[in-house]
């Protein structure tokens, strides 16, 4: 069963209808956080400022009829000294009621932000903590360019959200009540029919409009993460690219990917023209009805020359936010097609949760067992079958086997990556689903073959393993690791930038940093999984000391592929085909005769074989170093 914070509630995020309504309700939390009375003052002061302004904005066309009818009653009765001041004070309160509409829309936009930006960095954040939350199953099956993106347009929907929604769509409609009201009051149902005729046909134009216009976004958003994870793909792999000399192949991919993003754009900017060109006839057509019949009651004496002046300003007004809806709708649509996939990825349930009683591992030894463990990553293709072993406190067990038998499998199930299908994996006693994964990973330090480091500095990769240490305990495990001495002769020393995936430096290098880093933690536990298999045989033997002293006394599990680096393991278990084959010392598997000795003797070849060529290697340079 999943703890509190995996079983919460997500909104299921749709561009499609009906999911507007369920998307700001889930936003509303973000924009009024319990926790943030500053906030939250700074939103009522915002609908504030927004409802000032729209009373401000209702003014003006009245101060603009009232100017037009002054001058019209000077032009009538120029002796009046009256009609002299009358139109400067009305000019004067147009003016003023301008700006202080202006001043309010701003004090709101202003106030607003902090809101909105808090909602989207919260969010944000959210999502990138989901996404660690996620199985390792869901990452395998992602690019991570792909990721990015799809985080990167979902922030920003999210903003646009946000915006729009509170700071223009409902000012505007109250906008709208204000307008409907004033013209039923002043000139009759006629004119307030023909208002809401044409924002009726306006906004449902604008609705049925969008909606078609929310697939070709939706290609469109596709073509961009599919070029964008293209790109991140080989720009990580740029030395593979630069080997087989596929920069133009990478580049024809990536290109494909934005042909498909080019034609999606073409058609989402066509569509646009031709959403705005309707929303213009469909209110030109309302306006120009609303024009005539303003201008034959002026005709008929029914209203004056100011009430013309004041109906077409209304209108005019109206335009704005109603053509700013139809952006706005516009805009959400497009906002909720960029969120959608980021709403998917937080719909996605973890794989593995803790249990909501689930406790902090308490080690004693530790004593790690495997019980009848059996798992696969498909149900039709078994990794693991019925293993049993234990790791005793304080010692050393190899995991051996040819490639596919399930070795690093092992690692993954005791790190809870995934859990097993059958049997129980424990430590001192305790079924590790039964315990915190924070509490679990905490006590196990891990030196990978594949060492991945952050583009970062190397002080900061040593680090991680415990992000408190200070700077004398850094050095102390990169003395350790054997590769303070290396360090100091950088001229930046530990400030160093490793770059991409620690690729500036060699791979020993990266080994050595990454046992300074599990050195640093000081975990209980330690798995070395196929840790120097990826180095010569000269790398290995030096890494091989330095990994000899940060096992020594603690319980390990070594998972091997060069068997010259388990001979000393207290137990040595040979897996095939996900099934214990053989297990025992070092010396005793050879004189089975079974398959370790099969795989010792052909690594015993494999090694003549690498030190014969490196002693050919050592002649020529002899040779073509002598004078001639």
């Amino acid at each position: 069963m999943a703890d509190n914070s995996t079983n919460k509630q997500k909104p299921k995020v749709s561009a499609d209808e009906g999911s507007l309504a369920s998307t700001i309700v889930h936003l509303w939390t973000y924009m009024w956080p319990k926790d943030r009375f500053d906030l939250k003052v700074k939103v009522v002061l915002a609908i504030g400022a927004l409802m000032l302004a729209k009373v401000a904005s209702t003014t003006i066309p009245f101060a603009y009829k009232a100017v037009i009818d002054a001058l019209g009653a000077q032009s009538a009765e120029p002796a009046l000294m009256l009609g002299i001041a009358v139109p400067l004070i009305f000019v004067f309160a147009y003016g003023m009621a301008n700006i202080i509409d202006t001043g309010l829309q701003q004090l709101r936009d202003i106030l607003f932000a902090g809101v909105g930006q808090h909602a989207v960095r919260r969010l944000a954040f959210e999502t990138f903590s989901h996404m660690h939350r996620l199985s390792l199953r869901f990452h395998l099956q992602r690019r991570i360019g792909g990721l990015s993106r799809v985080i990167e347009r979902g922030t920003k929907g999210i903003e646009t959200i946000v915006r729009f929604t509170m700071l223009n769509t409902a000012p505007a409609l109250f906008e709208f009540i204000i307008v409907g009201w004033i013209f039923t009051f002043m000139f009759g149902f006629t004119l307030l029919a023909a208002l809401v005729l044409t924002i009726w046909f306006y906004i449902w134009f604008t609705i049925r409009a969008s909606n078609w216009r929310i697939g070709i976004r939706r290609d469109m958003n596709e073509s961009d993460t599919d070029a964008n994870s293209k790109a991140m793909d080989s720009l990580l792999n740029y030395e593979t690219v630069k080997y087989f000399g596929n920069e133009e192949l990478e580049a024809n991919r990536y290109d494909a990917s934005m042909s498909k993003y080019e034609k999606s754009a073409i058609k989402m900017w066509t569509s646009l023209g031709f959403l705005n060109f309707g929303q213009g006839v469909i209110f030109w057509i309302g306006m120009t009805f609303i024009g005539l019949y303003s201008a034959n009651g002026v005709l008929t004496g029914r209203f004056s020359i100011g009430d013309f002046v004041l109906i077409n300003t209304f209108m005019m007004q109206i335009y704005r936010p109603l053509n700013f809806i139809g952006f706005v709708y516009r805009e959400i649509r497009q906002g909720l097609a960029d969120i959608e996939e980021m709403f998917l990825l937080l719909d996605q349930d973890p794989e593995i949760v803790d249990k909501i009683d689930a406790k902090p591992l308490e080690i004693s030894g530790p004593v790690i067992r495997f019980d009848n463990v059996s798992f696969h990553y498909d149900a039709d293709r078994p990794i693991l079958k019925n293993v049993s072993f234990e790791v005793p406190a304080g010692k050393t067990i190899a995991v051996v086997g040819p490639s596919g038998a399930g070795k690093s499998t092992i690692s993954r199930l005791l790190y809870r990556f995934y859990d097993v299908a059958e049997g129980q994996i424990s430590i001192d006693g305790q079924d590790i689903r039964d315990i915190t994964q924070k509490s679990l990973r905490a006590a196990i330090g891990m030196v990978p073959q594949d060492t991945v480091l952050f583009n970062e500095t190397i002080a900061y990769n040593i680090k991680y393993g415990r992000p408190g240490a200070s700077e004398e305990d850094i050095k102390s495990a990169a003395a350790m690791a054997q590769i303070g001495e290396f360090i100091k002769t950088l001229p930046k020393g530990y400030d160093t930038p490793v770059g991409e995936r620690g690729l500036k430096l060699s791979g020993g290098e990266k080994q050595r940093v990454a046992i300074a880093r599990t050195i640093l933690k000081s975990p209980p536990f330690l798995i070395l999984d196929e840790a120097t298999s990826a180095l010569d045989t000269q790398t290995e033997r030096d890494i091989q000391s330095a990994l000899d002293a940060v096992s020594q006394n603690r319980t390990t599990l070594v998972i091997a592929h060069r068997l010259s680096t388990v001979i000393n393991a207290d137990e040595i278990i040979v897996l095939k085909e996900g099934r214990i084959a053989e297990r025992g010392k070092h010396g005793f598997l050879l004189a089975q005769k079974g398959l370790y000795s099969q795989m010792w003797q052909r690594q015993l070849e494999a090694n003549q074989a690498e030190e014969q060529l490196r002693k050919v290697t050592e002649k020529a340079q002899e040779l073509s170093a002598k004078p001639k």
